[in-house]
């Protein structure tokens, strides 16, 4: 059925947002994905950081950020500040490193609560494509357009993809916070 082929795209897409979502997550390790968010004022454009700097991980627990235009670096600098990563950077002049600290206890079990509240933003928004497409189905019914089984059997179709990708949703959330509270 092609109405239901739509909204599982649409939950789909959910589903691959959420995981870009805790990319962005901070665990512990150095990973240039945090930076995705932030953008540098470069020439009076927002920019993002990874268009004008080359981003290296060294170490496993130091970001470096090296501009290719030495005369960001503040830009960049200031950037990093204001941002919720919550890392100081190190400017040399001619490269900013962040240094990640190792995540204390408590610091996890923050980051792992965000992460099942995004996990449970994620299923929200899948059952509201849900409700999209059955209050679609009902229309197509309605208007004549499909019967009364195949209502039913859309219906159907589109609970069972809403349960896999909640299943999806819980199963990427576990591994997440499994890899946060790991030492």
């Amino acid at each position: 059925m092609e109405q239901v082929k739509q909204f599982e795209t649409k939950m789909q897409k959910r589903v691959e947002a959420f995981k870009a979502e805790l990319s962005t997550i901070r665990v512990g390790r150095a990973s240039p994905s945090v930076l995705d968010k932030l953008s540098v004022d470069y020439y009076g454009t927002p920019t993002p950081i990874q268009q004008v700097a080359a981003v290296s991980v060294k170490e496993g627990k130091t970001l470096i950020i090296q501009p290719w235009d030495k005369s960001i670096l503040r830009a960049i600098e200031k950037a990093i500040l204001t941002s919720d990563i919550g890392i100081n950077p190190n400017n040399d002049g001619a490269v900013i490193r962040l240094t990640f600290p190792p995540m204390t206890e408590e610091r996890r079990r923050e980051v792992s609560k965000t992460v099942r509240k995004y996990g449970e933003e994620a299923k929200v928004s899948v059952r509201g494509i849900r409700r999209d497409a059955n209050e679609e189905l009902k229309k197509l019914k309605k208007a004549s357009t499909i019967t009364e089984d195949a209502q039913k059997e859309g219906e159907e179709k589109v609970q069972k993809l809403t349960d896999k990708f909640c299943k999806d949703i819980d199963t990427i959330t576990a591994a997440k916070e499994k890899e946060i509270m790991e030492l």
